[in-house]
């Protein structure tokens, strides 16, 4: 024992590490214990470097015990362990000049909008306690509410505030992966092909913060969700925060288990409405101010009386007005940005606009088929794959429920519907060809 005292603390926690590795599973060891490193040993107190306080958390609660026992035949009987975050002692015991700080750094795989902040994010009656709710997440993380799950429509500011948490969390070298459905999903698969699944779990069940958007796509996919849930409950056991978005609450997802829906509503369900005449007229304020343009009040106004409930379109509406102005080498005025804005009126796209039978038309062209075709009872391989098709577009851009599509495709039952809408979405996933038939059909739609 003696002669191990003298070694350094990094050699002494090396073999430790030798020790522990094989009474712990190979999954525990690589997520807990193979980025920790032995810093200092003084006073019977063993300081264990650690890379976030999700890591010290786990260890403390969990393997403690198992810890100490084998640091005890390398050093003394009573050996104490501390595990150090960054510089400051997980316990508070833990004070001596010669522990070295870990530095932290979020990992290569968060990508986070630096503009989408918490103080770039104008509050109004339709999103202030979404904004409250997502503050709290980030000031106490894993606690407040967990998890979190902001739905709305398109362009009302949820990756906005998804980004804001993560660039709290990150600022408290907290490690953070903020992630689509569809990337989450492509990452699966590509785990999968590659028969790497254990570093996607690791990846996903290490860290200390999930950021999931347009969480709605992970539906009808079940090996992806069957992970998905595994993953969310190994996060939320260990009390790590798990946020997600959505464009509808989690009883409207549609091809998502009951299991994983019901952890959707585990937590707290928050909604953003479209905002009012006063924050869409705050929002163009912030918008001018951040590009440093001068537009006067008056112009922001008419800008603002507009009905957008689409933040994003509210915003290309203050672009167009200002590159009108400038086109015509003008100041811009109330008068040119009534001239701008008319313009673009009837050339609008609304989504709603949208109708099943513009979708199973624009399928059956895109197929060279006949509409009855995709209403009728034929079977054969190209009938059957449009008539998929067809009902996956119309569950994606319209708001009808099963039922209403299966009426539009020739009185069909939800549960046909269920099933088509998920065989077409593994069906889409694993072929390009269709993918791109999708988009081609979707752009067709818009125009």
């Amino acid at each position: 024992m003696d002669s191990y005292d003298k070694r350094p603390p990094k050699e002494i926690w090396e073999i430790a590490l030798g020790e522990l590795q094989v009474q712990v599973s190979k999954a525990n060891f690589r997520t807990w214990f193979s980025k920790t490193i032995g810093l200092s040993y003084q006073d019977n107190q063993f300081i264990i470097g650690v890379p976030n306080t999700f890591a010290a958390e786990y260890l403390e609660k969990n393997q403690r015990s198992l810890i100490e026992k084998a640091l005890a035949g390398l050093t003394a009987p009573d050996v104490q362990v501390v595990f150090q975050v960054n510089g400051k002692s997980h316990r508070q015991t833990a004070t001596t000049e010669d522990v070295k700080p870990i530095p932290s750094t979020p990992p290569s795989f968060t990508r986070l909008n630096p503009d989408y902040v918490f103080d770039s994010f104008i509050e109004g009656g339709g999103n202030k306690l979404a904004r409250a709710v997502a503050q709290s997440v980030a000031q106490n993380p894993g606690h407040s509410y967990n998890p979190l799950f902001i739905y709305g429509g398109v362009g009302l500011g949820k990756t906005h505030l998804l980004h804001a948490i993560g660039q709290a969390a990150t600022a408290s070298s907290i490690n953070v992966i903020c992630i689509s459905a569809e990337q989450f999903t492509n990452e699966f698969v590509t785990a999968l092909r590659d028969k790497n699944t254990e570093d996607f779990r690791n990846k996903y069940r290490s860290i200390g913060m999930l950021l999931i958007d347009d969480i709605q796509f992970i539906g009808g996919k079940e090996q992806t969700e069957e992970s998905f849930f595994h993953t969310f409950n190994e996060l939320h056991n260990t009390n790590r925060q798990i946020v997600m978005t959505s464009d509808c609450p989690p009883k409207a997802i549609q091809l998502i288990e009951e299991r994983l829906r019901s952890r959707f509503e585990w937590g707290l369900v928050v909604d953003i409405k479209p905002p009012d005449y006063k924050t869409r007229l705050a929002i163009l304020e912030s918008k001018a101010r951040q590009r440093g343009i001068s537009v006067p009040a008056d112009v922001l106004e008419i800008i603002a009386r507009e009905d957008q409930s689409n933040i994003r379109i509210l915003e290309g509406s203050l672009n167009r007005v200002c590159a009108f102005a400038k086109l015509l080498k003008a100041e811009p005025t109330p008068e040119i940005a009534s001239r701008a804005l008319a313009d673009i009126a009837s050339k609008e796209y609304v989504p709603d606009d949208i109708t099943p039978s513009a979708i199973i038309n624009a399928v059956a062209k895109s197929f060279q088929m006949p509409n009855d075709a995709l209403l009728g009872r034929k079977r054969d391989k190209d009938t059957a794959l449009a008539r998929r098709m067809a009902i996956y577009l119309i569950r994606r851009e319209t708001n009808y429920s099963l039922s209403q599509i299966g009426e539009a495709l020739g009185k069909r039952d939800a549960s046909y519907v269920t099933n088509a809408c998920r065989k077409i979405s593994g069906d889409i996933d694993s072929s390009p060809f269709l993918k791109r038939k999708v988009r081609d059909i979707q752009r067709k739609l818009q125009h």
